[in-house]
């Protein structure tokens, strides 16, 4: 398998490069020549197959011959090794639960898969390889849990300072070793702006062989394919899904998409986001304006100009028509967040996180439209991420577990950085 840059200004590269790189030479995120179709026996046996074996089924034509197939098996057993249950909270709408990992995220399956083939290929490296990683809550701890103490990869975070959960804080300012987190003075776009900056840099980049770990990376959005198929799996009724997915940079999404394409069986996606709904209002006109961040209870959601936006573009053969069918955008205010939180919980005993909530009201709105047309969420996040948010949703904070309990005995180690790239490119340049 080989890839190309969206801005086709770059040579096309293989899986390993791909990875390594992050980011195309010409600034483009990298896409697949081809998008594999599995054989219609493949989604057939999915009940029959274990999670390691459809893990590997799944990645293995993105990944191509440049990690060996014992390999790869191991990389994924390794990314799918905990619980990704498929609960009914009612007749019509289940919950994916992807918070069974190790930092209680769904990113925790695209972190650990990327980490695994990044130290797979550091091996052969004579340079250290260096992470840049822009975060909005769930990503930073993923990454940071993920690539801890790998020889040879050395992680650099940056989040925007008062916007993250204190549990999300925890997970990526308390590793130390190989992991440094950088506190900065603004929203998650800026974070991410400076990212994309560094990676334009020649000062930088004649000094430094940067990699990316957001899902702008093909390892990290690529993977997430695999929890969609897990799903499946589960899934008993007789018509195919309507996926609700809370949407932030889109890579999520995106995956889902993939998946679809590659033989998936899928009624219909909703890009359900908060009132950073730039995506939304595109599928409303027809016509992309990015937005400036607003800080919402759904912090890691808070994106105002969505990276992976052009790649469902190229998914979808950039003919808005196909895009629009398959997708509905929905925006959910932090009032509506809180009410489903609270509705849902006293109505059926469940709990769910402020994104779940969000992705759970705009399927609700999707099925009064469409016959209550059978459907998952998809539940990013546990809720012990958001106690602020589920207090005042339901009048008490959710119990935190003792595998959370440990991070409050940590010390909070960050640096402190102004909202400006001048200082960020001089921190880079004196390490």
């Amino acid at each position: 398998m080989k890839y190309f840059s969206l801005n086709k200004q770059s040579q096309h590269v293989n899986f390993k490069e791909a990875t390594i790189l992050g980011q195309a030479p010409d600034k483009g995120l990298y896409f697949p020549e081809r998008i594999p179709i599995h054989a219609p026996d493949f989604i057939g046996q999915l009940i029959s197959l274990s999670k390691e074996e459809i893990a590997f089924r799944v990645m293995e034509p993105f990944v191509g011959d440049v990690i060996p197939a014992d390999e790869l098996y191991r990389i994924v057993s390794e990314t799918v090794n905990f619980q990704f249950p498929l609960k009914f909270i009612h007749a019509g709408i289940a919950s994916l639960e992807l918070y069974h990992g190790p930092t209680f995220a769904f990113k925790d399956v695209g972190a650990r898969f990327m980490s695994r083939c990044l130290s797979y290929f550091s091996k052969n490296q004579s340079n250290k390889i260096t992470i840049l990683v822009a975060t909005s809550g769930d990503t930073g701890g993923a990454v940071a849990n993920g690539f801890l103490g790998v020889e040879g990869i050395d992680v650099i975070i940056l989040y925007p300072s008062g916007k993250v959960s204190p549990v999300q804080e925890l997970q990526l300012t308390t590793c130390g070793e190989n992991i440094t987190a950088l506190e900065i003075d603004g929203s998650f776009d800026d974070c991410q702006a400076m990212v994309k900056a560094a990676f334009a840099d020649d000062d930088i980049n004649n000094e430094m062989q940067l990699s990316s770990a957001n899902s702008i990376n093909v390892a990290r959005w690529l993977s997430q394919q695999i929890y969609y198929f897990l799903a499946h799996q589960q899934w008993e009724e007789k018509t195919a899904p309507v996926i609700a997915v809370p949407s932030g940079n889109f890579g999520n999404l995106c995956a889902g998409i993939m998946a679809y394409k590659t033989g998936l069986p899928v009624q219909h996606f909703i890009a359900a986001c908060n009132v950073n709904d730039a995506v939304p209002d595109y599928l409303q006109t027809g016509i992309f304006k990015s937005k400036l961040t607003t800080p919402t209870i759904s912090n890691a959601m808070d994106v105002g100009n969505p990276s992976n936006f052009v790649r469902i573009l190229e998914l979808m053969n950039h003919e808005y028509t196909a895009f629009n069918s398959l997708v509905s955008g929905y925006t959910i205010s932090d009032e509506t967040t809180i009410q489903t939180i609270r509705e849902v919980y006293q109505q059926n005993n469940y709990l769910l996180d402020p994104h779940g909530a969000v992705a759970y009201a705009a399927l609700q709105q999707y099925q009064q439209n469409h016959n209550n047309a059978a459907g998952y969420i998809l539940e990013t996040a546990d809720p012990i991420k958001f106690p602020d948010a589920i207090n005042t949703a339901i009048g008490v904070a959710p119990k935190i577990p003792l595998a959370a309990m440990e991070l409050f005995t940590k010390e909070k180690r960050s640096i402190p950085m102004l909202n400006e790239y001048a200082s960020f490119k001089d921190y880079l340049l004196s390490r």
